[in-house]
């Protein structure tokens, strides 16, 4: 029996010749059945690649993601322990005011009667008439300074504290570096040894006495009237309140290293009106002032 085939003619343009080829059907069905198994390989390895690659897309986007979750939450949590400190303070402030005023955060009576005893203020309604005793007392003060007269002895023309003028007033470079931009010294630096007894320069009222954190630790602003305040900073302790009269050359504090300081000194400062003015104008007028030995203990 013959095998089946087809015939492939082929005719040269030129010479006019006619070729013909045999093709069995059997081959030419392997022939198509290889091509169509290889543009299903192709195409299979197409799609796999372009799953594969979509994969990527989609897990690059959510790590992203989970990094910015993660930072959110670590913000979170540093927002709660700020709230959880905050919470602490006022809770320690809380039982401040009440063992000062004899407020409880409970009812009074036995416990088996409870139910009828007499209420006293809640532990919101403490801290908020303790935020209103508070800013009563910023206002009274307030209203205290605003309404004093300035007696003989307000202006603060004395020396505050027995030392060398170290810093003076004005533009200087950073005193830890010392180079960089140059900075502007609002007062001047007295030298003194650690618990030098510090004096206030002129009669007033003390308007502040706290540690502070921008730099100057624990300081004194004593409001003298007529517009008038003197600061006492990077002291090592106080020795007066917020709202007490104090009395030219009276003791207020003592020398110190707190804040930020390289050694211990007196950081002296005059406000005339809110402005910064140069202390070494109202000191020199003082009977005790004594030119210092040098100039350069002295720059001014």
């Amino acid at each position: 029996m013959k095998q089946e085939y087809f015939v492939l003619v082929l005719a040269h343009s030129l010479r006019g010749r006619l070729r013909r080829i045999h093709i069995p059907h059997k081959a030419l069905y392997i022939a198509v059945s290889l091509l169509l198994l290889c543009c299903l390989s192709v195409f299979g390895f197409v799609a796999s690649y372009a799953r594969m690659a979509w994969k990527v897309a989609n897990y690059n986007a959510l790590r992203t993601e989970a990094e910015g979750l993660k930072s959110r939450y670590q913000n979170l949590q540093k927002k709660v322990s700020e709230a959880d400190q905050q919470l602490a303070t006022l809770e320690i402030y809380a039982k401040e005011v009440s063992l000062a005023y004899g407020i409880k955060q409970r009812l009074e009576g036995p416990t088996d009667i409870s139910s009828e005893g007499a209420l006293v203020p809640s532990f919101p309604e403490s801290l908020q008439d303790y935020s209103f005793l508070r800013s009563a007392d910023q206002l009274s003060l307030k209203y205290r300074v605003a309404r004093r007269a300035p007696s003989a002895n307000a202006r603060p023309n004395a020396w505050p504290v027995a030392g060398r003028l170290m810093g003076g007033f004005g533009s200087r470079l950073d005193p830890f570096s010392g180079e960089g931009e140059r900075e502007f010294h609002k007062g001047v630096d007295i030298s003194a040894p650690t618990g030098t007894t510090v004096r206030v320069t002129g009669d007033g009222v003390v308007v502040q006495a706290q540690y502070t954190t921008g730099g100057y630790g624990r300081l004194i602003l004593v409001d003298h009237g007529g517009g008038f305040q003197t600061l006492y900073a990077h002291l090592s302790r106080m020795f007066v309140q917020v709202g007490q009269d104090v009395r030219r050359g009276e003791v207020i504090g003592a020398v110190g290293s707190s804040g930020r300081t390289t050694a211990p000194h007196l950081h002296y400062e005059v406000h005339v009106s809110g402005l910064a003015m140069n202390p070494y104008n109202y000191m020199r007028q003082s009977a005790a002032f004594q030119q210092p030995s040098s100039r350069k203990d002295f720059p001014f």
